[in-house]
């Protein structure tokens, strides 16, 4: 499939012969109970289905995706070690709410701390690490959560806490919450099995992951639930077919079946009703290009900075239309990364994914003789 999208480097259009009305865009979306919702493709981002993923809404335990999050960057880095142990405080024995019942002033190695928030979503060891990692205090680790929410891109997201615990100033949208948990399992793949497990014991108490989804679909591999009596029941959810991964956010719901369910439903339409196809590589030449005014015979390749992938409607591959614009006159000299075009993609009357074009190469600026030749050759064409 991929092979049909390869156009030889002189071709700049591939044509489509079908009209935006042969073209079906959009199916329907089912109808989902939670007070807000999302679902993504993780290759290509392209929201599939969404209601009020702007609302800021209350996270509750979703919250510790972000305490996850730094807390595999510090294991990434080497910064901390799945083998050290954290001596637990006073603050993280007492806490309240779900916890895997971590005793005052016992040495806890890290891997169970980390099972324990996650499979067990425990408030308290989600404080033993915010502790660690903040050099004694949680506050200074909530401090790098909000900070590391700005490097993301999650601009209406604000914690106080490391565990998400209910107050006014900490909130988050659906939307960022997918952002960050395609983040998470993008740069820590090594970590991300972990939320597919299904129990967990400490201290000779077993429980098991409140993600219902993990027991009635084997492709779910993931992620996260949340409840608190303000927020609802929450899930962020992933689940992976074939070669494509989905990821969902529902808030809001009413008991942990119907978070479940409706997560469920969401998933069930984007794999039944989408397709994500792979189509160019990052730094794939894709046109070559004449160079004016540089060496003698220079060209530049044409390419992505980034891999491409899109998300269409099932069925519609066949109607794409690919269309690389390069500038009109490139002169050089040219440095590897200029943008020098762009790259658009439409489906029927609408715009899939457009990116700019950049140079893949370098090309020095030609001799005097060469700059003038080019000069008057440009000025008859």
């Amino acid at each position: 499939m991929k092979m049909l999208f390869r156009f030889c480097c002189f071709l700049l259009v591939l044509p489509v012969f079908a009209t935006a009305a042969e073209v079906s865009l959009t199916p329907t979306v089912p109808p989902i109970a939670a007070r807000a919702y999302i679902l993504q493709d993780f290759h290509s981002k392209r929201i599939l289905m969404e209601k009020n993923s702007e609302l800021r809404i209350e996270p509750a335990s979703l919250t510790k995706l972000m305490t996850a999050y730094l807390t595999f960057e510090a294991l990434q880095s080497g910064k901390l070690k799945l083998t050290d142990t954290i001596k637990i405080s006073e603050n993280a024995h007492k806490m309240s709410g779900s916890r895997m019942y971590l005793e005052k002033n016992t040495d806890v190695p890290v891997e169970l701390l980390v099972k324990g928030m996650i499979i067990q979503s425990g408030n308290d060891a989600s404080v033993a690490l915010a502790e660690f990692l903040g050099g004694g205090k949680e506050e200074v680790f909530v401090a790098a959560m909000n900070e590391k929410a700005k490097t993301l891109g999650l601009s209406n997201t604000h914690y106080v806490n490391s565990t998400g615990l209910p107050d006014a100033q900490h909130y988050s949208t659906t939307q960022d919450l997918a952002r960050l948990a395609q983040s998470l399992i993008e740069r820590f793949p090594e970590y991300y099995h972990w939320y597919s497990e299904k129990t967990f014991s400490y201290h000779n108490i077993t429980q098991t992951n409140r993600n219902l989804l993990l027991w009635r679909d084997p492709t779910v591999d993931g992620m996260k639930t949340g409840y608190t009596e303000s927020a609802g029941y929450c899930l962020v959810s992933s689940a992976k077919r074939d070669n494509m991964r989905l990821v969902s956010v529902v808030v809001g719901t009413e008991n942990p079946k119907a978070r479940a369910a409706e997560s469920q439903k969401m998933l069930d339409y984007g794999f039944r009703f989408f397709e994500t196809l792979p189509l160019y590589k990052a730094q794939e030449a894709l046109k070559q290009e004449k160079v004016w005014q540089g060496t003698e015979g220079a060209n530049v390749a044409l390419g992505l900075a980034q891999p491409l992938f899109i998300t269409i409607p099932r069925g519609q591959y066949s109607q794409l239309n690919i269309n690389l614009f390069a500038n009109k006159r490139i002169t050089a000299p040219v440095k590897v990364g200029d943008p020098q075009g762009n790259l658009k993609i439409t489906l029927g009357n609408q715009l899939i994914v457009e990116r700019p074009v950049i140079a893949l190469s370098s090309v020095e600026a030609g001799n005097l003789w060469r700059w003038f030749v080019d000069y008057f050759l440009l000025k008859f064409e």
